[in-house]
């Protein structure tokens, strides 16, 4: 058996009036998009065109959110590397070969 690395990356949104949402997403973008769609719901603001989510922009806007209440709101988007071990079947047949 073999390792092999994946990114995952977790966004976590609270405040004190709703609980504390955490969700796990397979790149930086959906991260980020994710925190742009949060943000504006809990803000009550239209969604955003369908537009590339600009992670800069993102974080302006959850940073504008947070400043209102910077006691009781909080957010964060982490990226991780997780290692997974990969059986042998797993392997792409070239790999096997060697």
């Amino acid at each position: 058996m073999s390792y092999d690395a994946i990114s995952a990356y977790t966004l976590v949104v609270g405040d004190e009036d709703e609980p504390a949402t955490v969700s796990v997403h397979a790149t930086a973008d959906d991260a980020w998009r994710a925190l742009d769609r949060e943000v504006r719901a809990r803000c009550g603001m239209r969604a955003r065109p369908r537009r590339v989510v600009d992670a800069d922009a993102a974080a302006r806007l959850a940073d504008a959110w947070r400043a209102a209440e910077p006691e009781f709101r909080f957010w964060n988007v982490t990226a991780h590397r997780l290692p997974i071990l990969l059986p042998t079947i797993a392997r792409r047949p070239v790999d096997a070969a060697r």
